[in-house]
């Protein structure tokens, strides 16, 4: 069975260039062998800049996480809700991974497949 890693990056902000990000991740970590969870989809059918959609999606994200193995910090920087989601993991027990944007860049382009910043 795969190793279940929770992507944590940002969302807000610039949403449509951090769900794009959030797809680099996800296939970094596709080919790493893991099975990512990726809570930033649900920007897709949820609306970031409402504050009750937010909740909503930052709640079922931290549902995920009893389930995941491991935490995976992407970014440069973290965000509020980044935060509440590596405490949610340090309380949970769950290992927490710190990922460089050139670990994601070098494991992509081996791969052959394109990095987009």
């Amino acid at each position: 069975m795969m190793k279940k890693v929770y992507i944590c990056s940002p969302l807000g902000g610039d949403v449509t260039g951090n769900l794009q990000r959030a797809k680099q991740y996800a296939k970094y970590a596709l080919l790493c062998g893991t099975a990512p969870v990726v809570p930033h989809f649900y920007a897709l059918c949820l609306n970031d800049e409402n504050p009750k959609e937010r909740e909503i999606g930052l709640a079922a994200g931290l549902s995920l996480l009893w389930f995941c193995d491991e935490l995976w910090v992407f970014g440069d920087r973290v965000s509020h809700g980044m935060e509440k989601e590596i405490n949610f993991a340090k309380n949970l027990n769950i290992r927490t991974c710190y990922i460089k944007e050139s670990q994601v860049k070098q494991t992509l382009k081996k791969q052959g497949g394109t990095y987009h910043a």
